[in-house]
């Protein structure tokens, strides 16, 4: 099931999206990896609509964040990577959010071969993050 999530789930998505990140963006220092960290509940989560997927449990499995026409993040807990929840995910946003866009860091792989799955494709590139470090990122749009 997904729904918004609450202020209250900020918490339980800072501890899903440091596992996700650390199972998925080995690209990053530590230090910049707290950094991140530190920004999620005060300015990052939000500055976005998150949208959290349950599990029969209902217990958070993944989320994502919009802002705009943009999804600004997808991260899904590692145990449940591979089940398809960040298509169900995108595919909500797509369908009831209207988002077009996505920037990916060109350094996850994994996420450029999922998200050209899901439609997108390459539009541009910046050879920064948006925190100005050395992480390039890919711009992307649907097609």
């Amino acid at each position: 099931m997904i729904e918004p999530a609450a202020e209250k789930d900020y918490p339980e998505l800072a501890e899903i999206w440091e596992r996700s990140v650390r199972a998925t963006h080995h690209f990053l220092e530590e230090d910049y990896l707290q950094l991140i960290k530190s920004l999620l509940i005060p300015v990052i989560f939000p500055a976005v609509e998150i949208y959290v997927y349950r599990n029969h449990n209902s217990a958070i499995a993944g989320f994502s964040g919009v802002a705009e026409n943009k999804i600004e993040m997808l991260l899904i807990d590692p145990p449940y990577r591979g089940k398809g929840i960040g298509k169900k995910l995108t595919l909500f946003a797509i369908d009831h959010l209207h988002i077009s866009k996505v920037d990916v860091n060109e350094e996850n792989e994994q996420a450029i071969r999922f998200y050209l799955h899901m439609g997108f494709k390459i539009t541009g590139r910046t050879e920064l993050d948006p925190m100005g470090k050395p992480h390039p990122i890919l711009q992307m749009e649907l097609t």
